[in-house]
């Protein structure tokens, strides 16, 4: 056991240095990987009986030295190390920078985001597939998915292992410094799962910000990002109570805040105003941690700075977030008035209509200006949309601990679960006005009641979700609107909602060599089958999503639903009984979760054996765009309706 402990600490040292030097000798980060865990094996065969070498790392490197150059020399591909005859010219130190450029590499912008946290985890974290899974709640295989495309895009794309130039080299650094705050922030606030804070990621983050300010001593933005991480990780051990719920910065015991990670984050801001240039993203936040860390009570707090900070902030990086957070600093620098007024302005915005943050802030603000009734809706709408466990508990307390206005009303919730449980609705109208409304709640809050409601929020809704939608979309959801408005007895709720007009433009299939490269990738079971079933069938993709197993008729490869016909050929055959795995009811496509009890669907879109709902439109659509935008010359993917064959 002492041995194994021995090797976790090595490898976790030790693993980026070992595949950074593999990577410049073999050219390919996933074969380098490979050896250095074949290394990593021969440690674990050897050093529980031989005893752990007195220089563990270099042991392990000159292991995965010998399997590079074997390889090499199978390959015939020795000529790149120089003079062929003197094989250990190959097995010289690697170079300074090598840790550097795999930094380089595991971020390359060409990956996406989740693809390039989980590369760099495995290289230069040194973290197993299952660890990053369980940091992340995500599956071992979709982990193991994630990083072999990775190296896979990697390779195909030809990604040099080198340091970017410095014309680059500014973008490039911003998606290194991206991936570590990426990986902090889930530690430091979880998106999902039961605890706030997941430690272990905060704590690889710091070790990751801090080995790359080593390697970078002269870019400021990476000073910068440490002393935002050092100072926020100070605070960890005062951010919880003890069952975990959250305690708020203002109302924390600075008592608990660990001094030595403050003073490590204020050392991190000198070296970043030593480095010169113009305050970048991480500086200007790194600053504001400063604010607050320099700050003895809450009440010290210097907001007017703070603010003034994020104004500089926006001008750089104006994202939605950063908005929200000036708007947190305006309501303590300028009252809450002031503080709402701006978070008011980001309603309209869709990157932020499903975001819990928004309507907590704006809890918040609607509290301190006694406006309890609708902080209290506020608070049970930010609830209903965080997935994280410690987070809605704390959320509804908050909204619990608010006056009461005193008699019952109806609210959003009810009228719109009344309006679906109406007998005279079959299953696809209750599916399709369902969407509708879950929409209406999710932006407005459930406990919204129904009286307050108004055609100006309802046009706010629509303009923010579906205002770029193609005009059917658009008026199935205005005709849903209208039917709940009429029904509830309040018509003037459509009001600033125009019927837009209908075009019948032909859709062009996709071309028979990019569904050849589409049917070529390593795709979920579920998706391939629903993508292989809409080609073989030229059915429509909603009556397909809408199939059930006791609609299917395996042996004849066909299924009937409502008068219409389904049949497919050998491509679906082979795969729908693994998509079934036994099961014989339900919906045939399934979702990847179970539905939050909030969101209970109807029934007939309930599968009775694994508890999850039947697979979405919406859904379905965004799964097939994303995997399609690299076969699509335009780069914006492809919709369901594209895999029709052509005629």
């Amino acid at each position: 056991m002492d041995a194994h402990r021995s090797i976790d600490a090595v490898w976790k040292l030790e693993s980026a240095r070992i595949v950074a030097g593999l990577t410049r000798l073999v050219h390919d980060v996933g074969l380098a990987e490979e050896m250095a865990q074949d290394a990593l094996v021969a440690a674990l065969e050897q050093w529980p009986e031989s005893g752990v070498p007195d220089n563990p790392g270099a042991w392990l490197m000159a292991v995965a030295k010998r399997r590079a150059i074997d390889h090499l020399r199978r390959s015939r591909r020795l000529e790149e190390l120089g003079d062929t005859d003197e094989p250990e010219a190959a097995e010289a130190e690697p170079e300074q920078d090598d840790v550097l450029r795999l930094m380089f590499l595991s971020c390359h912008p060409v990956l996406p985001a989740p693809a390039r946290v989980a590369l760099t985890l495995r290289l230069l974290g040194g973290l197993t597939t299952a660890e990053i899974a369980r940091a992340f709640l995500l599956s071992e295989p979709k982990i193991a998915q994630r990083v072999a495309t990775a190296k896979r895009t990697l390779a195909e794309e030809r990604v040099p292992f080198e340091l970017p130039e410095r014309a680059e080299l500014a973008g490039r650094l911003s998606s290194v410094l991206e991936v570590i705050y990426l990986i902090f922030n889930e530690g430091y606030s979880a998106t999902s799962g039961d605890d706030l804070m997941r430690p272990g990621l905060t704590l690889e983050a710091l070790r990751l910000g801090r080995l790359l300010a080593r390697l970078a001593p002269g870019e400021a933005e990476v000073h910068g990002l440490v002393a935002l991480m050092e100072i926020q990780q100070s605070r960890s051990a005062a951010r919880t109570g003890p069952s975990g719920e959250p305690i708020q910065l203002h109302q924390q015991n600075r008592g608990r805040w660990d001094r030595l990670l403050i003073r490590r984050g204020f050392t991190a801001m000198l070296k970043a105003r030593e480095a010169g240039g113009k305050p970048g993203p991480y500086l200007l936040q790194g600053a504001i941690a400063v604010c607050h860390a320099q700050a003895r009570t809450a009440e010290d707090t210097d907001w007017t700075q703070i603010a003034t900070l994020y104004d500089a902030l926006v001008r750089l990086l104006p994202t939605p977030i950063v908005q929200l957070n000036r708007a947190v600093a305006y309501g303590r620098a300028h009252g809450p008035a002031a503080g709402l007024a701006m978070a008011d302005a980001l309603l309209s915005d869709p990157a932020l209509q499903d975001y819990h943050l928004l309507p907590g802030v704006r809890a918040d603000l609607l509290a301190e200006l006694g406006r309890n009734d609708e902080a209290r809706v506020e608070f049970q709408r930010a609830a209903a949309l965080t997935r994280n466990a410690a987070e809605r508990a704390f959320l509804h307390r908050r909204a619990d601990g608010l006056p009461t206005g005193g008699h019952p009303v109806r609210t959003l919730a009810d009228a719109a679960a009344d309006f679906l449980a109406r007998d005279t609705l079959d299953a696809a109208t209750v599916r399709s006005y369902g969407q509708t409304l879950r929409r209406l709640r999710a932006t407005l809050g459930g406990q919204l009641p129904l009286a307050s409601l108004t055609a100006d929020q309802v046009t706010r809704v629509f303009t923010t979700a579906w205002g770029d939608a193609a005009a059917t979309t658009w008026n199935r959801h205005r005709s849903a609107l209208r039917s709940f408005a009429a029904w509830a007895g309040m018509d003037d709720l459509g009001a600033g909602l125009d019927r837009r007009a209908e075009t019948s433009t032909r859709i062009p299939s996709i071309a028979p060599a990019r569904l050849d490269a589409l049917w070529s990738q390593d795709l979920p079971l579920r998706e391939r089958t629903l993508w292989r079933l809409l080609h073989e069938s030229a059915a429509g993709v909603r009556t397909v999503l809408s199939l059930d197993i006791e609609h299917l008729d395996l042996e004849d490869r066909r299924a009937e639903i409502g008068g219409t016909w389904v049949s497919w050929r050998s491509g679906t055959a082979r795969l729908l009984p693994e998509l079934l795995a036994g099961r014989t009811r339900g919906p045939l496509f399934l979702a990847d979760r179970r539905p939050a009890p909030a969101r209970t669907p109807a029934a007939a879109d309930l599968c009775p054996e694994t508890g999850r709902r039947r697979l979405s439109y919406e859904r379905a659509e965004y799964l097939f765009k994303q995997a399609t935008r690299p076969l699509d010359p335009d780069g914006r993917g492809y919709t369901l309706r594209q895999l029709k064959p052509r005629n």
